[in-house]
């Protein structure tokens, strides 16, 4: 039987019995094992005597709530009550006792099988401080040995040998049966938070993931990198940037490139444009500058009245009477009264209100906060009193023949030699209305950024101190912006600087008379040339179309004159800037757009004059100049009609 030896009662270990080295004729397979361990009896009842006792089971804890095949939760059941065997009673044999009930068995532990050996245990929580708990058997770390083979439980007395013990034997629970796992509304909190958690980090990985290969494909593409500037950009540059250097644009003569236009060519091209009913009266000329080469001509020797062509003339005069580089200057010097200062005007109309490193209308203009700033170092502030001399200008400040609406309008102010923002009451916006008293208006603005009054007209001491002093932009620029825009203001006050140095008086008068002084000692005839003024607004003007190509022959030519160049460059382009943005959009204009560079000019009423003069590439790559003058009522149909010559010009060989 089992805990039986030779069938004459249990044996008893001696003094000296080690249980761990003790051979065990029943060795367990590999795969079971049991722990043990000799606990010695009270040592004042028997000090030469071990005895081993039996461990108690750890009662098992409140486990989760069973459930019964339908789903219903109940407490879980209780062992049955037993009386507990004596230390020994497990190696008497069967027939003298039965064997007892075993007590209950914890899920997840295995207990020592009864009668035999083991090492105390310990109860160890499980992860996360709640639920079920395993036994586990302490060793210290000096007495540790390897691992054996567990030993077989003993089976219960009654059982015979070689028979397997019953599958609900709670002796071989530990060995067969695996804790079962709680029922889904059990689980400990831990565990019930720590997976959606995890599974939320995961997921936020992913996306994270995601968006930063979505970033990264994004500033991979070439567009975007190139635009950003990233390092692995395709157009990166591979070296630092160079230094910017200033240069200085120029125009090349007209050459011989191109295939020639013949008359018989152009003719073909523009004769069906004359009739059109938009003209009352219409003259015109063509001109190959390379060869000199008149290729087109209708009344070209009849005057018209040019209105803002005139502007053509002042321009050529200045870029041959003046330094390209030549500023205008406003200046502040000492008054004759302590405290007093006086604004000389020099002649600038372009001195700007906005602050420094913002454009007004007249790029690269002046700034009048400069100025200020340079008069209260000067003075320390000392200011009561500024003055104003405008003797830089005489004569009239509007000219002969011009209409009583013409001063101040949104085209034209009168003529003073200085003045703030051209006159206008919107620096940014060059159609806004003008000033009335343009020069009195920047006195008062000037006092009042100096803590000053304003006072009346004067004249500068002779060898006054200067307070200050501030330049326009250089005279090619004002030209430049005097063809572009139309400016009559500007173009006004460039024939004056013509009249000053040519020693002529600075009027309309002496400016007319100066700018065609200048031109006919460069060689231009100009013996069909009467000005008025220098703006064309005057209706008292008169010009030839071949005048005009002329003029415009010379400043083009190979052997004409190279400091007219700037004229060419200057003039609007047909739908891109000037006056000619808003034309040569759709219709029979189009092939003209970008390759017509041309002056307009229109002094609307019943017999408005009309007029447009410069310059058109033909498609063989040939440079032509023109100058086409027209007379007509409806503005807008006579522009559209004297847009069609050039762009006709434009897209035939005319050969």
């Amino acid at each position: 039987m089992s805990g039986t030896g030779d069938g004459q009662g249990p044996r008893w270990p001696s003094s000296d019995h080690d249980p761990d080295r003790a051979p065990d004729k029943t060795e367990p397979p590999e795969q079971q094992k049991t722990d043990r361990m000799s606990i010695p009896a009270n040592p004042a009842d028997n000090p030469d005597d071990h005895s081993t006792l039996r461990v108690p089971r750890p009662a098992p804890r409140p486990g989760p709530r069973e459930r019964d095949e339908s789903g219903q939760a109940h407490p879980p059941r209780s062992a049955p009550p037993s009386s507990r065997p004596e230390p020994f009673q497990a190696f008497r044999p069967a027939q003298q006792a039965p064997p007892p009930s075993p007590p209950p068995v914890p899920p997840d532990a295995a207990a020592p099988p009864a009668g035999r050996q083991a090492w105390p245990t310990r109860i160890e929580p499980r992860a996360g401080g709640t639920g079920q708990q395993r036994a586990v058997a302490p060793e210290p770390a000096e007495l540790a040995e390897p691992a054996q083979p567990a030993r077989p439980a003993t089976r219960p007395a009654g059982t015979p040998a070689g028979e397997r013990a019953a599958p609900g034997d709670p002796d071989r629970a530990g060995e067969e049966q695996a804790p079962s796992e709680p029922p889904p509304g059990d689980t400990p909190q831990g565990e019930s938070t720590g997976r959606p958690r995890r599974r939320r980090t995961i997921v936020l990985a992913v996306v994270l993931a995601v968006v930063l290969l979505a970033t990264g494909g994004v500033l991979a593409l070439p567009d975007v990198s190139n635009r950003l500037g990233l390092p692995w950009a395709p157009n990166l540059p591979q070296s630092d940037p160079p230094a910017p250097r200033e240069v200085a644009l120029a125009l090349r003569a007209a050459s011989g490139a191109g295939s020639q236009p013949t008359a018989d060519g152009v003719a073909a091209a523009l004769d069906p444009l004359v009739s059109d009913p938009a003209f009352t009266v219409l003259t015109g000329s063509v001109v190959d500058p390379a060869s000199g080469t008149a290729l087109w001509e209708r009344d070209p020797g009849q005057a018209r009245v040019p209105g803002s062509t005139t502007k053509l003339f002042t321009a050529a005069a200045a870029l041959l009477a003046l330094d390209h580089d030549m500023r205008i200057p406003t200046t502040v010097v000492e008054g004759a009264e302590p405290g007093t200062v006086v604004l000389v005007a020099g002649g600038d109309v372009t001195l700007s209100s906005l602050p420094p490193g913002q454009e007004s209308i007249f790029p690269g203009a002046a700034h009048l906060d400069d100025l200020v700033e340079q008069v209260r170092d000067a003075t320390g502030g000392d200011v009561s009193r500024v003055e104003l001399d405008t003797s830089a200008f005489t004569g009239p400040t509007e000219g002969p023949g011009w209409a009583p609406e013409d001063v101040p309008s949104t085209y034209m102010v009168a003529v003073e030699p200085a003045m703030l923002d051209g006159g206008r009451t919107d620096p940014l916006n060059g159609h806004s209305p003008g000033r009335p008293d343009p020069a009195e208006h920047l006195a008062g603005v000037l006092a009042s950024e100096l803590g000053a009054q304003a006072g009346g007209a004067t004249t500068a001491p002779e060898g006054a101190a200067v307070l200050g002093e501030v330049r326009s932009a250089p005279v090619s620029q004002l030209v430049r912006t005097s063809l572009v825009e139309s400016d009559n203001l500007l173009a006004e006050a460039l024939g004056r600087q013509v009249a000053i140095a040519e020693g002529k008086e600075p009027s309309f008068e002496g400016a007319a008379e100066a700018t065609l002084d200048v031109l006919s000692r460069n060689g231009l005839d100009v013996g069909d040339v009467d000005l008025r003024d220098n703006s064309g607004l005057s209706p008292q003007s008169a010009v030839s179309a071949v005048a005009l190509t002329r003029l415009l022959t010379m400043a083009a030519s190979g052997d004409g004159e190279p400091r007219l160049r700037p004229m060419l460059g200057g003039m609007p382009v047909a739908g891109g800037s000037g006056t000619l943005a808003g034309r040569y959009g759709e219709g029979p204009t189009h092939d003209g757009r970008g390759w017509v560079r041309a002056k307009t000019g229109s002094l609307p009423g019943e017999n408005g004059v009309h007029t447009l003069a410069g310059q058109v590439q033909t498609a063989d790559g040939r440079l032509l100049v023109f100058a086409l003058m027209g007379v007509g009522s409806d503005t807008d149909a006579v522009r559209a009609a004297l847009d069609r010559f050039p762009a006709a010009l434009h897209a035939c060989g005319c050969r």
